[in-house]
């Protein structure tokens, strides 16, 4: 059996409250602002021609980039790692997860904190 250690003020709550859900939100609004700011033009442009935003509701934060057709996918997966240093000089511990076209593949994740494994196979 589990014991909590945390007095009970200290414990996360149950149910989330309309201030949390906007504090959140503008977190995810800030960060997203931030990371396309700090992005080159070319990754802008292609950004521009997808969907995408930054969520912070799984465990860790997470780009999502939805691309609407396979071209602007390869295009998008040939500009991860950079993304993924920029993102990574903002957030340290966060995902980008890249969705191809509907039912033309699987999306394809990774972490930001395994970008030197992408840059040595580069």
């Amino acid at each position: 059996m589990k014991k909590n250690f945390l007095p009970k003020d200290d414990s996360h709550p149950i149910q989330l409250t309309s201030a949390d859900i906007i504090l959140r939100q503008r977190l995810e609004n800030s960060i997203s602002s931030y990371f396309y700011n700090a992005c080159d033009r070319t990754i802008q442009n292609l950004l521009s021609s997808c969907r995408w935003y930054v969520t912070s509701h799984a465990s860790a934060l997470t780009l999502v980039i939805e691309c609407t057709d396979q071209i602007t996918n390869w295009r998008v997966l040939q500009k991860i790692v950079p993304m993924a240093a920029v993102l990574g000089e903002i957030v340290s511990s966060a995902k980008i997860r890249v969705y191809p076209p509907k039912k033309e593949g699987m999306p394809f994740e990774m972490r930001v904190d395994e970008l030197s494994v992408y840059r040595d196979m580069a």
